[in-house]
């Protein structure tokens, strides 16, 4: 896809099953494997209180930077098959334990709602075990529609959540 710019993507993993710091590096290591896809940085780890049920172990959470000749549904699509490979069940369960979970969360400062696809990702600005790792990333990019994500990081809830490397 020579004739494709390069395009920038944030990608958010989150894990609480089955040793959550290695099934966050291990897809992040997927993630540098895509095609047309380089991996440009990843943030530090965080330990993040679940969302929903109560009665399920803490999440590790970190967000990687990549730069992309793939269009959003596609990333996404890739983004699945790694889930899948690493053994994740979409059983319906919203915010249920997972062997990983990755989240298109901002794609090319692009707004996008499809069937399956929203970007940037439904409840960026109110999550903390999001925005931390994001703002260790750009803290100045701006995700459309709501702003910076230093200032949306600055005005979130910091109970919960603890960077751990």
């Amino acid at each position: 896809m020579p004739d494709r710019p390069w395009l920038p993507a944030h990608i958010g993993l989150g894990s609480n099953l089955d040793d959550p710091p290695s099934q966050v590096k291990a897809a992040i290591e997927r993630l540098g494997g895509l095609p047309d896809t380089l991996l440009v940085a990843v943030s530090p780890l965080y330990r993040s209180a679940p969302l929903g049920r109560a009665d399920q172990p803490f999440y590790v959470n970190a967000v990687a930077a990549l730069i992309t000749r793939l269009g959003a549904v596609d990333l996404l699509d890739l983004l699945i098959g790694i889930e899948t490979g690493m053994g994740r069940v979409r059983d319906g369960e919203r915010w249920g334990p997972r062997v990983i979970d990755l989240d298109l969360l901002v794609f090319a400062g692009q707004e996008l709602d499809q069937p399956g696809l929203r970007v940037p990702h439904p409840g960026i600005s109110s999550r903390n075990f999001v925005l931390y790792p994001l703002r260790d990333l750009a803290p100045d990019l701006w995700v459309p529609g709501q702003g910076r994500v230093a200032k949306l990081a600055a005005a979130c809830d910091r109970n919960g959540i603890e960077r751990i490397n």
